[in-house]
């Protein structure tokens, strides 16, 4: 990541625990839910190993290339099985996070940390010399499509009525919506840090 170390390893932590707790629940439930679940923990698992500071685990040149293929080989299976209609198209999203991934991979590869030297100088005077890895209108695109995740994702989370004047919780909520929030919101940052 080409952010500061401390956001790195908040997400760091941030996303292994989401990707950990979806490899505990990846036990239960049908098969189409172990599916999603499954995808889940590794998204979860593989942010947390991108999000690690380059000043502490330099993956170069291999890194980029392994999580591009790994989540593009995720991504288009996300997508053959939808075309297959083994999967319902909210699975959509899978595909998108993973082909995110790849994109933030190699976008990554050509920064700063990835190959492109940053003068020698104050911390102020790198952050000033830092250019944007990636294309701008893909970046932006990927940050507006995760924002709207997000907020839906608060509303499905938080699903607050009122009835007759008065607020009411309907029930206990779903702790995947709240892993799927951690990680959207997880690219988000990892997105603005390109």
């Amino acid at each position: 990541m080409h952010g500061p170390p401390l956001i790195g390893w908040l997400l760091v932590a941030l996303c292994a625990a989401t990707g950990a707790y979806c490899l505990v629940r990846l036990h239960a439930g049908p098969g189409g839910e172990r599916r999603a679940v499954g995808s889940d923990a590794l998204m979860g698992l593989g942010m947390a190993a991108m999000a690690v500071p380059a000043t502490v685990l330099d993956t170069r040149p291999w890194g980029a290339l392994l999580f591009a293929v790994v989540f593009g080989a995720a991504g288009v299976h996300t997508l053959v099985a939808v075309a297959r209609a083994r999967l319902e198209t909210p699975h959509l999203h899978h595909a998108v996070g993973a082909f995110a991934m790849v994109y933030m991979a190699l976008a990554m590869a050509g920064g700063p940390a990835g190959g492109r030297s940053v003068h020698a100088g104050t911390a102020a005077h790198a952050a000033m010399e830092h250019e944007p890895a990636g294309t701008p209108l893909l970046t932006g695109l990927l940050l507006v499509y995760f924002a709207v995740y997000v907020v839906r994702t608060v509303a499905v989370l938080v699903p607050v009525t009122v009835a007759s004047g008065q607020l009411t919780w309907p029930g206990r909520p779903d702790l995947t919506h709240a892993c799927r929030l951690s990680m959207g919101i997880g690219m988000l940052a990892m997105l603005l840090t390109l």
